[in-house]
């Protein structure tokens, strides 16, 4: 009868190796997407028709160029009336002035013109401020990413007409293992892939999460394409290549 070696049956718990655990997030792959740096809506301020929108969708424009202009005859005249009525408060007030000089005006007759010039002051004040939201400016250089109203319509105040966005650096937003906080810094270079275009673009890290995630022990990381690309745009998303140094 053949003996059978005991090893074949049975292995010694000293030869067994346990595989170290591995980050479920180091298995998938890491996806990052084009964001712009700043973005925001544009509403309108009063109640007025749109007379002009000069930027057309998608369109360029620099920080201080007039985006939306309204037809404002209505507060135009309203101020022009507040005028009026300062000129006319200021010539009574100057009337009693001299008067009050020869004692020939009471003293709260002169008091409640100069009151009324105040008035009138306060509404031309009033008025100039509505006429000054007549236009809205852009914030800062960018595109325009969607029109919200026409030109010719009617808008209440608050609402929306125009997204803008400032796509001068496309930023990206992604998680990678906390361990990697090993070697990363803000300025690390790395290449992401983008799908829509089929091709890779260098990027750099700019900004390191301010926390960790204790369950997926992960965090965030923000970046931006290092340099100009003209064919990317914002909503675009790829494969972030980011390759640990060795022994890490």
């Amino acid at each position: 009868m053949l003996a059978v070696p005991v090893s074949a049956f049975a292995t010694s718990p000293a030869a067994v190796t346990p595989k170290p655990a591995v980050n479920a997030l180091e298995k998938r792959e890491i996806r990052a997407q084009l964001a712009p740096r700043r973005y925001t809506t544009l509403a309108a301020e009063i109640g007025a028709k749109i007379s002009r929108l000069p930027v057309p969708e998608g369109g360029a424009f620099k920080a201080g160029q007039a985006l939306v202009q309204f037809d404002c005859s209505l507060q135009q005249a309203q101020l022009n009336k507040a005028k009026a009525a300062l000129g006319a408060a200021e010539k009574v007030w100057q009337a009693n002035q001299r008067l009050a000089e020869l004692n020939s005006v009471g003293k709260v007759e002169l008091q409640t013109s100069e009151a009324e010039v105040l008035k009138a002051r306060a509404e031309v004040a009033a008025n100039a401020a509505v006429v000054g939201k007549c236009g809205i400016a852009a914030p800062f250089s960018g595109r325009v990413a969607e029109q919200r109203a026409r030109e010719q319509q009617y808008v209440q105040p608050g609402a929306p007409i125009l997204d803008i966005i400032d796509d001068s650096a496309l930023e990206l937003e992604f998680i990678v293992p906390s361990k990697w906080l090993a070697w990363i810094r803000a300025g690390t270079g790395f290449q992401v892939h983008i799908d829509e275009t089929a091709r890779t673009y260098p990027a750099k890290v700019q900004r390191i999460g301010a926390r960790v995630d204790p369950v997926s022990q992960s965090v965030k990381l923000n970046a931006v394409i290092d340099g100009k690309f003209p064919e990317l745009i914002a909503g675009m998303s790829g494969k972030v290549v980011m390759t640990p140094p060795a022994g890490q």
